[in-house]
């Protein structure tokens, strides 16, 4: 089998699976559950065989789908190091999402559809991860829009679910039209959206001054939706409404990571004022992220706000790489090292954030669906699997030394060292704050005695939950070391930065703010047993204006559009209703009525009167052919 033959059967085979769920098993719920894991299980290991194909297994593909005029639109595969990695965290934490959902989901009525959903879901996000052009990339980006729609909405019959279906389509419509704008602007200006095109003429100096900015920017807007930047980040927090195993898959490993790497597919077309832009937008959310998940009381909010934080940390790595210093002093503009650090922070975050997102699934499961963490309490004897490797995932987010989230997190605030003391103390402060909002939820949700009759009747989950929290509380230990990260991106892995008169201020850094902000969370909650928040205790003020934060957008939001674009759907309905179906239809319609009537009045059944309309309407023709007229 060719490396093509390869990749197609890897786009198709969740497909086939969504199909035969969708046609024929939709009341058949554990048929549905053993297609849609075991298609999984084969997309792992084909992708296996092309991650690590070798160089053979590197290729470029495409076919011509539609023509019209000069515009030609193709469907293509474009795998390189870039998509390997990519494709490594969609299909194997995919696979592990869907194993813990066999128990998880197990006594769910609809689990048939929600099976369909993760199948149609994973076909959707590896169509963008092979794709090689930009229309591909749009038309699978709509299809992964849709289908997180359908398993965020899973519990349907509850109207907060609903909401927050409509609030994350919504919401990535408007990132997606300025995405698509900016594909049409490519194509305008450059003649293509192949991205292997683009690299070359970008590689030859080619690219067009023209809408340097413009180009990347309106690229980026579809980054702002998917990946839940700000101000489109008001989705993603709502979207916990869905069940936990498609909150881990959409919200922490590959949805809102389909935006990074969409980014690092187009960085050939970035310039240094796009960049900077992308830089502060990263910045600022993983700072405003990181201060709304300090007083969340729910687990999955708690983690939904650190999924913005994380991700705010690979866009600002991503601009970032714009402002190296050459040598010999001058700035030039060097994005492989931005592109190097994002990606890697993205692999990372996948392992650790998945397994975090599993675990309070693990914990919710047990506590017999309740998230409410002043309700928990006690869990670590209760459910020794899934504390131990919970505590994995919050020791690699929060930068332990030895774990994945030191490496990557590392190397972002290396490259915000180097360039830019702003962003980088922004940063430093943002990951003082993870440290205390995970070890704060660690601490309420794990020691101290139960605080509730679920919590006392709390059990660990079967195996079919706590094997997948095994496997990814190993990728959370190894999954940072350069030689693994090689060997799945290959040359990729050397585009992460590495400085060694920086390395130790690093380290220093690192540690400091891991103890610092953990530390304080430690000291602060030091009597977990209360249900009252101990930041809500000691600073009123402070937690008030800390849970009025994260209204704000929604607030602002929800103002423009009752005293905004309501009116203004208002003035428009006024119009057309005096207008359009007033004057021009009904005014009309009233016309030809008129002359209906007329033309009803004179037919009245008199010889006399059709003589006389007779010799009035030979008057009037002589009249007419005389010029009279």
């Amino acid at each position: 089998m060719t490396p093509v033959q390869n990749a197609l059967l890897v786009l198709l085979v969740p497909l086939v699976s969504a199909a035969l769920i969708a046609l024929f098993l939709r009341r058949r719920g554990g048929l549905a559950t053993t297609v849609s894991v075991t298609a999984a299980g084969a997309l792992a290991a084909l992708s296996l065989l092309l991650i690590f194909g070798g160089d053979a297994a590197r290729f470029t593909t495409s076919v011509e789908w539609l023509r019209l005029g000069d515009f030609s639109l193709s469907l293509g595969f474009l795998f390189d190091d870039l998509a390997a990695l990519m494709l490594f965290v969609v299909s194997f934490v995919g696979f592990f999402i869907h194993l813990f959902s066999v128990g998880y989901m197990h006594e769910d009525k609809a689990r048939a559809r929600y099976f369909g959903g993760l199948s149609i879901f994973m076909f959707s996000m590896l169509g963008i991860v092979l794709a090689d052009n930009l229309f591909m990339i749009f038309i699978f980006w709509e299809l992964v829009g849709f289908s997180s729609y359908l398993l965020i909405n899973h519990y349907h019959e509850k109207q907060s679910a609903a909401d927050a279906s409509k609030k994350a389509f919504i919401a990535n419509r408007v990132g997606d039209f300025g995405f698509l704008l900016g594909i049409i602007l490519c194509y305008a200006t450059y003649g293509t959206t192949n991205l292997v095109e683009l690299r070359a003429l970008g590689e030859a100096g080619a690219l067009s001054a023209t809408c340097a900015s413009a180009i990347p920017l309106l690229l980026f807007c579809g980054a702002l939706g998917k990946s839940a930047q700000m101000p489109l980040h008001v989705w993603l927090p709502d979207a916990m409404e869905g069940p936990t195993p498609v909150s881990a898959l959409i919200h922490a490993a590959t949805m809102v990571a389909a935006g990074i790497y969409m980014l690092c597919r187009v960085e050939v077309l970035m310039v240094a004022e796009a960049l900077n832009v992308i830089l502060w937008v990263g910045t600022i959310t993983a700072l405003y992220a990181a201060l709304c998940a300090v007083v969340q009381r729910d687990i999955k909010k708690v983690l939904a706000y650190s999924t913005l934080s994380q991700i705010g940390y690979m866009v600002a790595a991503f601009g970032l790489g714009s402002t190296l210093v050459s040598p010999d002093g001058a700035p030039e503009l060097v994005i492989a090292a931005g592109v190097g650090a994002a990606m890697f922070h993205l692999t990372t975050h996948a392992f650790f954030k998945a397994l975090l997102f599993l675990g309070a699934g693990s914990v919710i499961h047990g506590c017999h669906h309740e998230q409410d963490m002043p309700k928990m309490g006690g869990l670590a004897k209760k459910m020794p699997v899934t504390y131990a490797t919970f505590t994995l995932g919050v020791f690699a987010i929060i930068g332990m030394p030895g774990l994945a989230g030191f490496f990557s997190k590392d190397a972002i605030l290396l490259l915000a060292y180097q360039n830019n003391g702003a962003v980088f103390g922004t940063l430093a402060l943002s990951a003082v704050l993870t440290a205390f909002y995970m070890i704060r939820m660690w601490r309420i949700v794990f020691f101290g005695e139960a605080r509730s009759e679920v919590a006392r009747g709390a059990h660990e989950s079967g195996l079919a939950m706590t094997v997948p929290l095994l496997v990814l509380g190993l990728l959370a230990v190894v999954g940072g070391y350069g030689n693994i990260y090689g060997r799945l991106a290959g040359d990729l892995a050397y585009l992460i930065p590495h400085s060694e008169e920086a390395h130790t201020t690093i380290l220093v850094t690192s540690i400091a703010v891991m103890l610092l902000g953990g530390g304080l969370a430690w000291l602060l909650y030091r009597r977990p047993d209360s249900r009252d928040d101990a930041i809500a205790l000691k600073s009123p003020a402070l937690f008030r204006s800390l849970v009025g934060l994260q209204g704000v957008f929604d607030s602002a939001y929800g103002y423009y559009v009752a005293k905004v674009q309501q009116r203004f759907a208002m003035m428009l309905n006024f119009l057309e209703k005096v207008f359009l179906a007033g004057v021009i239809v009904r005014g009309t319609a009233s016309l030809v009525g008129l002359v209906g009537l007329g033309a009803r009045a004179l037919q009245t059944g008199s010889l006399h009167a059709y003589v006389y309309w007779f010799l009035l309407g030979v008057v009037l023709l002589w009249a007419i052919v005389s010029g009279v007229f």
